[in-house]
């Protein structure tokens, strides 16, 4: 894509205001490690790049220095912080228990609910339970290690093999090793990805702000048997988490290596 291009359209992009165009534009260019040295280019460079105001570059930047992804030090300029560079990611994981036994140890998890109660129909229905059939619901937050809240997770299990995931219980360990230590051993897993917008509620708990965009991951875990065992919704912040995904090579033309699926045109009624 052609930058000019790019920067030029923001003019007429509707619904979001010129400074968060920008401050979108440059936070993803430091992820990306694009600015040799560190240094920005001054507010003159930007407004002439992007044909706006000092006032709306100054307030992108701003934001971006209230995020803890720059420095702007007075006469100098504006500097990338050195932990914001390019990011890191680790090496692809097979293995959907190593992943979860990872996010686990990495992450700092705080527990907001734990109840048994009848799921929303959807979650029934992949869970096969019965109409009012309850099933444990655990609500929680984990942080990442600079203390900011990563993701919000939503679990629901059947009451028969979740009866010990209370809140105690979930605030030491993982849910998925208290299922293990039941005898649960997972087998097939069916998960979907997709974008959301923070409502209030999630806004509130993420530490982020309201209609910011979120990863969500809907993930149904079955046990060697191919009977649901775990239905478990994950919304996590898109500039604090990511989705690390590996293909193996005898999956790549199977849908075992995933899909695409398309949402159809809602039609007038």
């Amino acid at each position: 894509m052609n930058t000019a291009t790019a920067d030029n359209s923001m003019s007429s992009a509707r619904g979001t205001a010129l400074h968060r165009q920008i401050f979108l534009v440059l936070r993803d260019e430091i992820s990306r490690g694009l600015f040799a040295g560190g240094a920005l280019p001054g507010e003159e460079q930007l407004c002439e790049r992007f044909g706006v105001s000092r006032i709306t570059v100054r307030r992108a930047l701003s934001d971006l220095a209230a995020q803890g992804l720059v420095e702007r030090r007075h006469g100098r300029g504006t500097f990338v912080r050195g932990e914001a560079g390019a990011s890191w990611r680790p090496a692809p994981s097979l293995s959907v228990i190593d992943s979860l036994r990872k996010t686990a140890t990495e992450t700092v998890v705080r527990v907001l609910e734990v109840v048994q109660t009848a799921p929303p129909a959807d979650v029934a229905r992949l869970l096969e339970l019965t109409p009012g059939e309850k099933a444990v619901h655990a609500l929680r937050v984990r942080s990442n290690r600079d203390g900011l809240p990563a993701m919000l997770t939503e679990a629901w299990v059947p009451v028969a093999i979740g009866r010990r995931a209370t809140e105690a219980a979930l605030k030491k360990r993982a849910l998925y090793e208290i299922l293990m230590d039941q005898g649960v051993k997972f087998g097939r897993v069916v998960q979907e990805i997709s974008a959301a917008v923070t409502d209030p509620q999630r806004a509130a708990l993420l530490q982020t702000e309201v209609g910011g965009p979120l990863l969500k991951l809907v993930r149904l875990m079955h046990d060697l048997e191919d009977r649901p065992v775990l239905h478990l919704t994950a919304h996590m912040v898109a500039e604090r988490a990511s989705i690390l995904m590996e293909i193996p090579a005898a999956t790549v033309n199977t849908l075992t290596a995933g899909r695409i699926v398309l949402d159809e045109p809602k039609t007038a009624k």
